[in-house]
C-alpha cells in the first residue's frame, strides 16, 4: 500500500534561518537612521561647544559668563553671593544689599509681586537686568518696556547720573523704557527713550536700577567703552551684593497655585514652528493617503517569468510570518491540480467529501492522513510549512506515477 505522503529526510534539513547578507539587508536602513542621529548630535554638540554657558553668573569665567566683574568687586571689598530661590533673594534684601536680578522674566507674576514688596521696603538697591514688558511693570511699578529695542549698543549717557557721567559711553543698548516718575535719571537714551532707568524709592536711600541689556556685565565685554566703570559703580554702592539667578525649579513654583507650565516657559517662535511642522505633516498624510477612485488595472511593460513571480509572493509571505495564507494557497492549488487527475470536476475539488473518497481509492491509501494533508490546519513554523510543500508535491507525482 503505498499514501504517497511521506516527509522526504530534505525536508528535515531545509534551513530556514536567514543569512548574514539577509539580515544586513533587512537592518541597514535602521542602522544608516541611527548613525545619521549620532553624527548630528555629535556635529551639534561641537558646534554648540562654544555657546553660552552660565549666563550672567558670577561665578562663571565663560564669555557669556560675570566673573570679571564680581573679582572686580572683590577687590574693592564687595563680597557677591550667588542665591537661586525667591526666598534667599528676599531674605537677603537689605539696607546695605545691592539685588541683582539677572532673569526676571524667569519669574512668575505672583513671585514679581512678592519680591516687589520685599525690595520696596529694603532700603537697598535692586538691579533688574534687562526685564521685558512681563516683569519691569511689578518689579519697577511705573516703569513701562517699549516694544521695539535699541539699534545701536553703544550709547551715551545723557543724563546727570553721576555713575553715568563717569563711565561715559557703554554698551547699554538693548530694552528700551520709559516711566512716570518724574525724578528718575534717564539715561543713555535711543530714539529719545531710556535703556538704563534709576528711580529713588519712594522713602529711604533706596533705589531701583533697571538697565536694558547685559552687556556691561559679560565677561568679554567688560573691557569694552566705560562697561566695567558703569558697572561697579552701578553694583558697587553697597558692600554687599546678592546675585540672584532665578533656578528652572524656582520659575515654575510659587506655592500659591501660579505656576509656569512648560509651554509658558519655551519661547513663542517654538511654538509656532512645531504647529507648522504638524500642519505640513497631515497635509502630506493627506496628499499620499488620498484615492480619487478605483485602482485602474494595468498591464506590465515587459513580460516576468512565473518562477519570479513565484519567488517574489513567497519572500512576501516569509515577511510577513503569513504561514497560513502561504499553506491555503499551496493547498488549494494542489487541490485544482489533482482533481482532474483522479475523476473529480474543478468545481468539487474544494470539497473534502468529494475530492478524498477519489485519491483514496486511487492511491488505496489513509483519508484521514489526506485530509490532514490537503485540508488540515496551518504549519506552525518554516520547518512546517517547508515539509507541507514537499508531502504536496510527493502526493502530486503520487497521482501522476502511470
Amino acid at each position: 500500500m503505498t499514501t504517497g505522503v511521506a516527509l522526504p529526510p530534505s525536508a528535515t534539513s531545509t534551513s530556514t534561518a536567514p543569512t548574514t547578507r539577509q539580515v544586513w539587508t533587512r537592518t541597514r536602513g535602521i542602522v544608516l537612521a541611527v548613525v545619521l542621529v549620532l553624527a548630528g548630535a555629535v556635529a551639534i554638540a561641537v558646534i554648540r561647544s562654544d555657546s553660552r554657558h552660565g549666563d550672567l553668573d558670577p561665578r562663571s569665567a565663560d564669555p557669556y559668563g560675570s566673573r570679571a566683574v564680581a573679582e572686580l568687586l572683590a577687590d574693592r571689598g564687595v563680597d557677591t553671593r550667588v542665591v537661586t530661590t525667591l526666598a534667599e533673594a528676599r531674605a537677603a534684601a537689605g539696607r546695605d544689599t545691592t539685588l541683582l536680578v539677572a532673569v526676571p522674566d524667569l519669574l512668575t507674576p505672583h513671585q514679581q509681586s512678592q519680591l516687589q514688596a520685599s525690595t520696596a521696603r529694603s532700603g537697598g538697591r535692586t538691579v533688574l537686568v534687562a526685564a521685558g514688558s512681563s516683569s519691569v511693570e511689578r518689579l519697577a511699578p511705573g516703569v513701562t518696556a517699549d516694544p521695539a529695542t535699541s539699534i545701536r549698543s553703544t550709547l551715551d549717557p545723557h543724563c546727570n547720573l553721576a555713575a553715568a557721567r563717569r563711565a561715559g559711553s557703554a554698551d547699554t543698548g538693548g530694552i528700551r523704557y520709559t516711566t512716570t516718575h518724574l525724578d528718575a535719571n534717564t539715561c543713555y537714551p535711543s530714539q529719545r527713550l531710556a535703556t538704563l532707568l534709576r528711580i529713588p524709592a519712594a522713602s529711604g536711600s533706596g533705589d531701583t536700577v533697571v538697565l536694558g541689556a547685559p552687556d556691561i556685565l559679560l565677561n568679554d565685554r567688560l573691557d569694552k567703552q566705560g562697561n566695567a566703570s558703569l558697572a561697579l559703580q552701578l553694583l558697587g554702592s553697597r558692600p554687599h551684593l546678592v546675585w540672584y539667578l532665578p533656578s528652572l525649579s524656582d520659575a515654575t513654583a510659587t506655592g500659591t497655585g501660579d505656576q509656569k507650565s512648560l509651554f509658558d516657559l519655551l519661547p513663542s517662535g517654538w511654538l509656532w514652528g512645531t504647529l507648522q511642522l504638524f500642519i505640513a505633516a497631515a497635509l502630506a498624510a493627506f496628499w499620499r493617503a488620498r484615492r480619487l477612485g478605483p485602482l485602474v488595472p494595468e498591464k506590465l511593460p515587459v513580460a516576468i517569468r512565473a518562477s519570479e513571480t513565484v519567488e517574489g509572493r513567497a519572500r512576501l509571505y516569509r515577511k510577513a510570518n503569513a504561514r497560513d495564507r502561504a499553506a491555503a494557497a499551496l493547498r488549494s492549488t494542489a487541490r485544482t491540480r489533482l482533481a482532474p487527475l483522479v475523476g473529480v470536476p474543478v468545481s468539487q475539488a474544494h470539497a473534502p467529501e468529494a475530492l478524498l473518497p477519489a485519491l483514496s481509492a486511487h492511491l488505496h491509501g489513509d483519508g484521514q492522513a489526506l485530509h490532514s494533508l490537503l485540508f488540515g490546519p496551518p504549519p506552525g513554523d518554516d520547518a512546517a510549512l517547508i515539509a507541507l510543500t514537499d508531502q504536496l508535491d510527493a502526493l502530486e507525482r503520487e497521482v501522476r506515477r502511470p
